[in-house]
């Protein structure tokens, strides 16, 4: 695949999480992928396989009343690309004693995505 074809499937994953459409950002999700968050150089969540990605996003969809992540960079390396990503959102619920519904949330991170010929394999969100 070209850098091209990567980057359009991230772009189409980031989109559709912006639109809440979970089908969507699953689309091009490989049935073995491996996905993990990592907050603050510790691993947070991890799923293993497209239908515990599915589980994991609808539930995360819940959280926020509306969310956005923009791309600020791409870097590429054979199989796996580093997007640099900056990420707001309004929360939904009552996420702990000091971020309450309503309350916007604003972050800088990083997601790696890792390709096995034309489907995403594994996900990392670094935060």
């Amino acid at each position: 695949m070209t850098q091209d074809d990567y980057r359009k499937i991230i772009e189409n994953y980031v989109d559709a999480y912006n639109h809440f459409d979970v089908d969507r950002m699953l689309a091009d999700i490989d049935e073995e992928a491996r996905f993990e968050n990592i907050s603050e150089g510790e691993v947070t969540l991890t799923t293993e396989g497209k239908d515990a990605l599915r589980e994991q996003a609808r539930e995360a969809a819940e959280v926020f009343s509306e969310r956005e992540q923009v791309i600020s960079s791409f870097q590429f390396h054979e199989q796996e690309v580093e997007v640099d990503v900056d990420f707001s959102a309004t929360l939904a619920i009552d996420f702990s004693e000091e971020l309450k519904t309503g309350d916007r949330i604003a972050m800088t991170g990083k997601s790696v995505f890792t390709f096995r010929e034309d489907k995403i394999i594994a996900l990392k969100d670094i935060s």
